[in-house]
C-alpha cells in the first residue's frame, strides 16, 4: 500500500509537517538542548528517554528503541495504518492526496461528509438539552443509572420525532441534502426524503482519531429496529468500526486489555463504574477486520456474551474468526454471564469489584476451544469419542498460524484423547535478521547508517571512487541506491529518506542504525575510507 502513495508526495508531506508540534499535542515535551524530551509513551517509565529531532524530523526512545517519523509516530501512537496516517496528517497539512494514474485512483475528499456528521452530533446534543420530548430519552438514561457526565463524555444526543430535522436543520441545499443522503442521515422512499433517525437517543461512533463517522439511535416507543446503525457510507464501514475504542484509547494511555460487549449501553454503563476499555461490536458479528484492529490495540482480549445459546454461537463465531490471528503474543478469552444479564445489568447489582472477579475467571480461547468440542461428543471415555473429537478440533487447530502457539493447542487436544503428539507440519525454513551488536558492524553497514543519519554527508561521497559499487560485499546494493538517491535529492532529509524505504524487508534495520549512537568525526573519516578502499 505504501508503494501506491508517491515518494515525491510523501516527501511533501514530511516537509510541511512539523514533527515537534505534531507530537507535542499528545505528550508534553520540553526543550533540551536542540531537541525536545518526554516521557516515552511507548513504555513505562520515571526519566525521560524519549527524544524528538526538529532538525532530523524523527523521534528515538533510549530506553525501549522506538523510533520513526510523524508517519511512523501516528502509525504506534494511534494505532494507525500507513495510509490512514498519511491520511492524518495531509489533513493537518491542507494536502488532498494524489492520484496515481489508473492504478491509483484519487481517493474522494470525505471532509465535507465529516464536517456535516460533526453539525448533526451536535445537533442531536442540544436536542437532548432542550427539545420538549426530550424527557422521554432523559427518562430512560437516568433509568438505565446513567450520569450526565457520562452522557456528555459519550456525547449522546436525541433525534427528534420528526421526519425533517436533520433535513431542515442541515440540508438548506440541495449539495448538503445530497450529502446529508451519502452519509446515511437521511433516507428516501417514493421520492420523498425523510430523516433516518427519529424519535431515538443517537450515539454518536467516532474513528480512532475522535472524529463521528456514523451513528446508532435507539427507540424509545415501539418502533423497529430497538436498535438502528447508520448505513454503509465512504467514511462508516460497522464491519472495520468498534463503538467505544476512541474513548476507550482516550481514557487509558496503556491499554494492556480490551473488554468486548455487544451493546452501546454495556460500554457507557461500564464506563461509568470505572471500567473504561470495554468496546461493542456495530450490531454485527466480530469481523476478522475489527479482530486485528483490536489485536494491534492491546495484547488480552476479553469476549463478554450472554450466557444463553445466542451467546455461545457469537462467542464461537469470534473464536473461528481469531484463530486465522493466533500467534501466541495475545490473549484470548471468552466471559459468559448468568443468562438474562448483560454487563450493564451486571454491573449495576455486582458493581466494578463483581465484574472484575468474574473477569478473572475468563476461559482461556483453548479450554473454550475444547470444552465446547467436547458437548458435541457423546462419550469421550470411548475410543469412538476421542477419535470424534479430534476429527472436530484438528481443521481448527490446523487454521491457526504454524508455531509454537499451535503446538501447544495440538498438545492440549492430544492430552484429552489419549494419544502422543502427532508431529506438526514441517515449518518453513525462515532466516532471523537479528540486530548486531555495535562493535560488529561492518564498514558498509556503519556508512549506510551514518548517511541515512546525515543525509548532507552524501555531497562529500559524490567525488569519491566508484570501484567498490562493483563489490559483492552483503549491503553494497543497498548503499549504492541510498547513495544516489540523495546525490539526486540533496534536499531530503532522514525521515523523508526512511519513508522511501518502508517496504523494504529490512526497513526497521535500517531505521536502528540511522539512530545508532555514531561519533560524527569518526564517522566521517570512515565514510571516506569506505570509498577509497573500495
Amino acid at each position: 500500500m505504501a508503494g501506491r502513495i508517491p515518494p515525491e508526495f510523501i516527501d511533501q508531506l514530511l516537509a510541511r509537517t512539523d514533527i515537534v508540534e505534531l507530537i507535542g499535542s499528545r505528550l508534553q515535551l520540553r526543550k533540551a538542548g536542540k531537541e525536545y524530551q518526554a516521557r516515552c509513551p511507548f513504555h513505562d517509565e520515571k526519566t525521560p528517554s524519549f527524544t524528538v529531532s526538529p532538525e532530523k524530523q524523527f523521534y528515538h526512545c533510549f530506553g525501549c528503541g522506538a523510533h520513526g517519523t510523524a508517519i511512523g509516530f501516528l502509525m504506534e501512537y494511534n494505532r494507525l495504518s500507513f495510509v490512514e496516517a498519511i491520511e492524518e496528517l495531509a489533513t493537518r497539512a491542507g494536502l488532498e492526496l494524489p492520484s496515481d494514474g489508473e492504478t491509483t485512483p484519487a481517493l474522494p475528499d470525505v471532509n465535507p461528509l465529516l464536517h456535516l456528521l460533526e453539525r448533526a452530533n451536535d445537533a442531536y446534543r442540544q436536542q437532548l438539552r432542550q427539545h420538549p420530548e426530550a424527557h422521554h430519552a432523559v427518562s430512560y438514561l437516568k433509568q438505565r443509572g446513567l450520569t450526565g457526565e457520562i452522557a456528555a463524555r459519550y456525547q449522546l444526543g436525541f433525534a427528534p420525532p420528526a421526519t425533517d430535522f436533520i433535513l431542515t436543520h442541515l440540508g438548506s441545499t440541495a449539495v448538503e441534502r445530497d450529502r446529508l443522503r451519502i452519509c446515511g442521515l437521511i433516507a428516501e422512499r417514493d421520492g420523498q426524503r425523510y430523516d433516518r433517525f427519529r424519535n431515538r437517543i443517537v450515539f454518536p461512533i467516532r474513528n480512532r482519531r475522535g472524529r463521528v463517522i456514523g451513528f446508532g439511535g435507539r427507540a424509545l416507543g415501539d418502533a423497529k429496529p430497538k436498535y438502528l446503525n447508520s448505513p454503509e457510507t465512504p467514511v462508516f464501514h460497522k464491519g472495520r468500526e468498534l463503538y467505544g475504542l476512541f474513548e476507550a484509547q482516550q481514557a487509558n494511555r496503556h491499554l494492556n486489555a480490551l473488554l468486548i460487549v455487544e451493546g452501546y449501553l454495556d460500554v457507557i454503563a461500564l464506563a461509568q463504574f470505572g471500567i473504561t476499555n470495554a468496546v461493542a461490536t456495530l450490531g454485527t458479528a466480530t469481523t476478522s477486520e475489527q479482530l486485528q484492529l483490536l489485536l494491534r490495540t492491546a495484547p488480552e482480549l476479553i469476549f463478554c456474551f450472554d450466557g444463553d445459546r445466542a451467546g455461545r454461537a457469537a462467542a464461537w463465531k469470534a473464536l473461528e474468526t481469531a484463530l486465522p490471528l493466533l500467534t501466541g503474543q495475545q490473549s484470548l478469552q471468552f466471559l459468559f454471564l448468568p443468562e438474562g444479564d448483560d454487563p450493564d445489568t451486571l454491573i449495576r447489582r455486582e458493581g466494578a469489584d463483581g465484574l472484575t472477579a468474574r473477569l478473572a475467571q475468563a476461559l482461556p480461547l483453548s479450554t473454550f476451544l475444547l470444552t465446547q468440542l467436547q458437548t458435541q461428543v457423546r462419550e469421550i471415555a470411548s475410543a469412538e469419542g476421542r477419535a470424534r473429537l479430534a476429527t472436530l478440533a484438528q481443521p481448527l487447530i490446523e487454521k491457526v498460524p504454524i508455531g509454537v502457539y499451535r503446538n501447544l493447542l495440538a498438545q492440549e487436544l492430544a492430552d484429552i484423547v489419549k494419544l502422543p503428539q502427532l508431529a506438526p507440519p514441517p515449518r518453513p525454513q525462515q532466516r532471523r535478521q537479528s540486530m548486531p551488536q555495535p562493535g560488529r558492524l561492518t564498514l558498509i553497514a556503519r556508512t549506510i547508517g551514518l548517511l541515512l543519519a546525515n543525509p548532507e554527508l552524501a555531497a562529500v561521497a559524490k567525488p569519491l571512487a566508484t570501484d567498490w559499487q562493483r563489490s559483492s560485499t552483503r549491503g553494497v546494493d543497498i548503499l549504492k541506491q541510498l547513495l544516489n538517491t540523495l546525490i539526486a535529492h540533496p534536499e531530503l532529509t532522514t525521515a523523508m529518506l526512511l519513508e522511501r524505504w518502508r517496504e523494504h524487508p529490512h526497513f526497521g534495520y535500517l531505521q536502528w542504525l540511522s539512530v545508532h549512537p555514531f561519533c560524527a568525526i569518526w564517522w566521517r573519516r570512515m565514510l571516506q575510507r569506505s570509498f577509497e578502499m573500495g
